[in-house]
């Protein structure tokens, strides 16, 4: 089953898309280099990889994922998911600006696709910053729960994107406490539904 929204006049939009388990954890516990997605983590994103009898993603989950990396211009993490995955990545996680929310300065890293800029004062400024790179494609905020928790509270997203997968993880990182007196109201927008994840999207009302 699939239903897609409406897109946005061909200009960009900051979106939120991550994979999350029913009981609403992104990670699983004790996230470290050997388990990057925390421990039984990595079954979050089965429906964007191969599996292990080499048999790729289905079609609709394939859309999914390509139309992620068509829309994206720029992205923002938190400092946690670079330091874990710069070295899995080999490069910045998409081919595009990539702005990394820390307290620790650093100096701008370029990598073969683009460059990592580090952003001290703030997830807002990091998506401010992200917004300028990206022109009319969207800012995506990957990573980890903590920096998307911020950015949905400070009032930056336009656009919620939950891949929902059938499993309960029990334990690790809830992506959505975001915490506060504020109630923050979506509208669903879309949804593709697949054996291996529903595609859940919702626009942030103002």
């Amino acid at each position: 089953m699939s239903e897609v929204g409406p897109s946005v006049g061909g200009m960009g939009i900051v979106r939120v898309s991550t994979s999350v388990s029913l009981d609403g954890f992104s990670s699983g516990p004790d996230v470290s280099e050997q388990d990057p997605m925390g421990v039984g983590g990595e079954r979050l994103h089965r429906w964007l990889f191969p599996d292990a009898d080499g048999a790729a993603p289905g079609a609709e989950d394939a859309a999914v994922s390509a139309d992620l990396f068509a829309r994206t211009g720029a992205v923002v993490v938190g400092r946690r998911t670079y330091d874990i995955g710069v070295g899995l990545w080999g490069d910045t996680p998409f081919p595009v600006p990539t702005f990394v929310v820390t307290h620790r300065e650093h100096e701008p890293r370029p990598m073969t696709s683009a460059t990592f800029t580090f952003v001290t004062d703030g997830v807002a400024s990091a998506v401010a910053q992200a917004v300028a790179a990206a022109g009319d494609r969207d800012v995506l905020v990957m990573g980890g729960a903590e920096t998307v928790r911020q950015a949905i509270g400070a009032g930056v997203v336009d656009e919620v994107t939950l891949n929902l997968v059938p499993v309960l993880l029990h334990r690790g990182a809830r992506l959505l406490d975001v915490g506060g007196d504020q109630h923050t109201e979506l509208v669903r927008t879309g949804v593709v539904a697949t054996d291996e994840a529903t595609h859940l999207t919702f626009r942030v009302v103002r």
